[in-house]
This record gives C-alpha cells, sequence and structure tokens, in this order.
C-alpha cells in the first residue's frame, strides 16, 4: 500500500525537477563544475616555489650547491642578485618567495672541513607553504651534507661510508603525496551535501508558493509517505552525479576506488538520506524558496568546508570547535569515503562513523516526517 502512495509522488516529483532547470542545474552541473573548480583550484601541493640567489662565493662549489635545489620541481630560479638590498623589494613584491644567500667563504668552509653557514630568507605569510618550503631546503641541504662529507671521507682513504642510520621511508595509500587524492574524497562530501540540502530545501516551500499544499492535504498520504516521496527522486539524482563525480576524479585526478564499490554505494545512500532529510526540514520550517535556499547554504556549505575535515584537520582546531565538528555528518562520512577510496578498508574500519550516518539519518527524516504532521494537519 504505501509503495503505491508513494509512487505518484515520485512520478510528480520527477515531473517538477524536469521543469525547474535551477534544480537540474544544482543536481547535475553544479557538482561538476565544483569538482573541476576545487580540484585544480584547492591544492596544498607547495612546488615550483620562486626563489632568487645571492651568491657572494661565485664558485664551481656553490654553483653544484645552488643547482641542488633546482633540479626537482619543488624550485624555481626567478632571478640572480647582485647586492643583498634587493631582497627586501623582491619579497615584498612576491616576485620571489625565498631567497638563498651564499656567503663568500661558502667554498673555503667547505674545504677546509669547517661549518659552512648559509642563510635562507623565506616569506612567511602563508605559513603552511612557508613551513614546507623549509623542510625542502632542510632536506636538500641535508643531501648535500652527507655528500661533501662522503667525498671527504673518500679522500682520507676511506672506500666504504655507512651511515648510522639506513632511513626507508614508505608512504601508503598516497605514495606521490599529491593533494588532490586527498581532497577528491572530501569534494564528494562537501559536493553532495550542498546539493542534497539545497535542492530538497525547496521542495515542500515550493509545494507552498504554487499552491498544491492544499492537494496534499486532503489527499489520503501520510507525512512518512509524503517525505519519502520527495526523497527517493533527489536521491536516485544525487546518485548519478556522485558518479559523474568518481568518473571526473579517476579521469581528471587518477583517484579509483581502492575498496568496495557496494559498500561505498550504500554509505552514500545513507549519507545522501540524512541530508535530505535535512533540505526538507528546513522546507518545513519557512514560507519562501529565498529564505530556504539561503539556510540550505549556510547550513550545509560552510560548516561541511570548514569543520568537516575536507580541508582543515579537526585535530588541530580548538576543544570547543572540536565539539561542534562531532554534529556534522560530513565528518562521518568523510572518515568513510577516505577509508574506501583511499585505503580499501572494509566496514571493520569505519562500523561506528556508519552507524552514526544511519542514527543521523533516521533522526532527519523522523523529525521531518514529525514537521510534516503538523503541516498536513
Amino acid at each position: 500500500m504505501i509503495p503505491l502512495n508513494i509512487l505518484p509522488i515520485v512520478r510528480k516529483e520527477f515531473r517538477q525537477i524536469k521543469r525547474d532547470k535551477r534544480i537540474l542545474s544544482v543536481l547535475l552541473f553544479v557538482p561538476a563544475l565544483m569538482l573541476l573548480m576545487f580540484g585544480y583550484a584547492l591544492n596544498f601541493d607547495v612546488k615550483h616555489t620562486s626563489m632568487a640567489v645571492y651568491d657572494e662565493d661565485r664558485t664551481s662549489v656553490s654553483r653544484t650547491f645552488i643547482e641542488q635545489f633546482f633540479i626537482s620541481e619543488y624550485f624555481n630560479k626567478v632571478e640572480t642578485l647582485k647586492s643583498k638590498t634587493e631582497i627586501n623589494g623582491l619579497l615584498d613584491g612576491e616576485h620571489a618567495r625565498v631567497v638563498l644567500v651564499i656567503p663568500s667563504t661558502f667554498t673555503k668552509d667547505i674545504q677546509r672541513g669547517r661549518v659552512a653557514s648559509i642563510q635562507v630568507v623565506v616569506d612567511g605569510a602563508n605559513s603552511n607553504a612557508a613551513a614546507t618550503v623549509l623542510g625542502y631546503i632542510n632536506a636538500i641541504v641535508q643531501q648535500y651534507s652527507v655528500k661533501v662529507m662522503t667525498e671527504s671521507f673518500i679522500r682520507m682513504g676511506r672506500q666504504t661510508i655507512t651511515l648510522p642510520i639506513d632511513f626507508q621511508p614508505r608512504v601508503w595509500y598516497n605514495p606521490e603525496l599529491e593533494s588532490a587524492k586527498f581532497l577528491v574524497p572530501g569534494l564528494i562530501a562537501f559536493i553532495l551535501m550542498v546539493t542534497a540540502v539545497i535542492s530538497t530545501a525547496l521542495a515542500i516551500v515550493r509545494e507552498r508558493e504554487l499552491g498544491t499544499m492544499e492537494q496534499l492535504m486532503v489527499s489520503p498520504i501520510r507525512p512518512l509517505e509524503l517525505i519519502l516521496g520527495k526523497t527517493i527522486p533527489y536521491t536516485i539524482i544525487s546518485l548519478f552525479a556522485t558518479v559523474a563525480i568518481l568518473f571526473l576524479g579517476y579521469i581528471l585526478f587518477d583517484v579509483s576506488i581502492k575498496g568496495s564499490i557496494l559498500l561505498l554505494s550504500l554509505v552514500t545512500v545513507v549519507f545522501l538520506v540524512g541530508s535530505l532529510g535535512m533540505g526538507l526540514l528546513i522546507s518545513t520550517l519557512v514560507e519562501t524558496q529565498q529564505l530556504a535556499f539561503m539556510i540550505a547554504v549556510f547550513v550545509s556549505m560552510l560548516p561541511t568546508f570548514i569543520l568537516s575535515g575536507f580541508v582543515f584537520p579537526i585535530r588541530n582546531m580548538p576543544f570547543i570547535i572540536q565539539g561542534i565538528t562531532y554534529v556534522l555528518p560530513a565528518r562521518y562520512f568523510l572518515v568513510a569515503l577516505r577509508a574506501i577510496i583511499l585505503k580499501g578498508a572494509g566496514l571493520s574500519a569505519f562500523w561506528d562513523q556508519a552507524l552514526i550516518l544511519v542514527i543521523y539519518a533516521v533522526i532527519m527524516i523522523g523529525i521531518s516526517s514529525l514537521r510534516m504532521r503538523k503541516i498536513l494537519a
């Protein structure tokens, strides 16, 4: 009996979505556009940092040392300075982010076995990028230092040099350390949350503005049936959008699904149902589509972008803000997404997160049904 009551609502909702170009664009085109924008613009990889060089030594040894910075993709040489007074102007105008200063005694100190000092001036306006750049520089300097020590020992007659620690790092899940592979799963959660909440937030309000709410009030439809009838079409369309996002993520950013596609689908459906339920709840609380849209953007976009762990690590947030993140469904969905897509993990790795998503979906659909009962009463 229930499916027969729901089916006309589902058909009616599909017809309205087909007529409403705004909803279609939000559900189909906006996710792809957001993936392209965020995927390419939001990038944490610190590469091709502009570096200027002031070499007071001007010897083959100093030139060999300087070349170590430009054999990789981390630094680009933009200028060779003739005076220290040029440093401030370069950094102030952001023509260079880093300035490497080689003193005139550099070669003599190395040849005599003394500590050779160099200076690195870094633009610290972007603290995260500056910290990463300093890490690159430290690694390059250490590698060159080991090379100099090895050559020195060989000249002294030692044919074999053994370092006290054999460092062999292994990076799992993202060996290339590409930020896109971390961001794309987060983009899926962000895009689905925003599009699902916004699209359904307009559903009940649209009935009021079109004057069809009275027809629903006199029809033999229970609140839960109406909620499910409104939710099912958006869930189906959102799943198609999810497939499109995953396909584009694979084509553009080489992000493939390492784990179970079935498990990913189930977790995504649960998250979508909860998000769509939130949108319907908003729709029952306001009178106009404009207000529903504004509230939907406010409760979905900003919290998901800032507080879910999509961009900023939750562990680095203040204690009070960390407490707020526990009420955000995207936080738990992100853990599940990254576990399935990047790590190939099973349900045992994130069962608690999945359980919270189920509880969230039940609560949202339940509250929406209660609100709808009051409207239809």
